[in-house]
Formats: structure tokens, sequence, C-alpha cells
């Protein structure tokens, strides 16, 4: 049996308290999906909407990821897949520390 998507308002604890460990609290963004005027933050309902919508994608993509495993009756393929880079989301800032 499948597990089941976690609702909207599990999602929105979830956010809050993640946020709320790294000391962001999102009651301080204007209500709603309008910006504030005067400072261009955006709204605390288009914020969580945006934070859901990437939990529910990218999060799940990059946690289903599996690398290839080598046959054993193969050693050229175990050896070409044992270099294969594990997937990252901003690949520029890890090849800087790489150059030798």
């Amino acid at each position: 049996m499948a597990p089941t998507p976690p609702t909207d308002a599990e999602l929105n604890i979830l956010i809050r308290a993640r946020l709320a460990a790294l000391g962001i609290d999102l009651d301080q963004l204007p209500p709603g999906t309008t910006t504030d005027p005067e400072t261009g933050s955006p709204g605390r309902d288009s914020v969580l909407a945006s934070l859901r919508s990437f939990l529910r994608g990218t999060v799940a993509t990059l946690a289903a990821y599996q690398l290839p495993t080598p046959g054993a009756a193969d050693p050229d393929t175990a050896k070409a897949l044992s270099q294969q880079s594990v997937p990252i989301l901003y690949p520029s800032n890890s090849t800087e520390w790489r150059k030798a």
C-alpha cells in the first residue's frame, strides 16, 4: 500500500516548524496572497503555497533518486557506474572545491 501524500495543513505545520527552527516567523509577512505595497514582501499564503509546491515536487524527486547498481558480471560497467556524480541541486557550488 502506497503512503498517502500529506495534506496542505500537514505541510503547513512542517514548513512552519522547520522555519521556526531556523528563527523565521511567517507571521511577520502580510496575510493573504497580496504583496505588501511598502516592502514588496510576498503574502503569507503565497509563500506557504510556494513551499508546499517545492516539497511536493523537488524533495520527492531527489529522495527517489537511486544510483544505478553495477552488475557483478561486467567489471567495466561497475567501474563506470562507480564514477558517477551524485545529483546536486546547484552543481556550480561544488565545482570550485574539486579543482586541483
